[in-house]
């Protein structure tokens, strides 16, 4: 599991959104922001947790929440994935994985007994001096927004 814990900066990344443009921690400054990384586009949980967040963006947005999605997928994967679901927060294709593992989520995993390597499913909340205020291990991909409000 990631080594960051709360109350550390959050590491600086940059990388690109659905439509090709440039994305950084350094946009969401002055803002809270859920930074949530996950394994694959359009999968059951995936799917759960990216329909919940956006169902609730509002009240996200209410409480000065940004939200942006993270996962190897590709730009073109992610905007599939986006227009399917009609998901109202940008995700960053972080193909080379650079993101995924300045944050310590690229694990070893293991399905059927077959160890492989993967994205542990982990949001991260920074506040608005860029801090970790929050890091959400144990995610409920049907009730995640409630974790981040609790």
């Amino acid at each position: 599991m990631s080594t960051l814990q709360i109350g550390d900066k959050a590491p600086a990344f940059s990388g690109v959104n659905q439509k090709g443009k440039k994305v950084s921690l350094a946009d969401y400054s002055g803002k809270k922001l859920v930074l949530y990384f996950y394994p694959k586009d359009d999968t059951p949980g995936c799917t759960a947790q990216a329909c919940n967040l956006t169902e609730n963006h509002r009240a996200l947005q209410k409480q000065g929440y940004a939200v942006l999605g993270v996962s190897p997928d590709t730009e073109k994967k992610h905007l599939k994935f986006i227009e399917k679901y009609n998901l109202t927060f940008d995700l960053l294709a972080d193909t080379e994985k650079e993101t995924i593992q300045v944050y310590g989520v690229w694990v070893e995993k293991s399905m059927y007994g077959k160890q492989y390597m993967g994205v542990a499913r982990t949001t991260f909340i920074i506040d608005e001096e860029g801090n970790i205020a929050d890091i959400i291990e144990k995610v409920k991909t049907k009730d995640h927004t409630a974790q981040i409000l609790k």
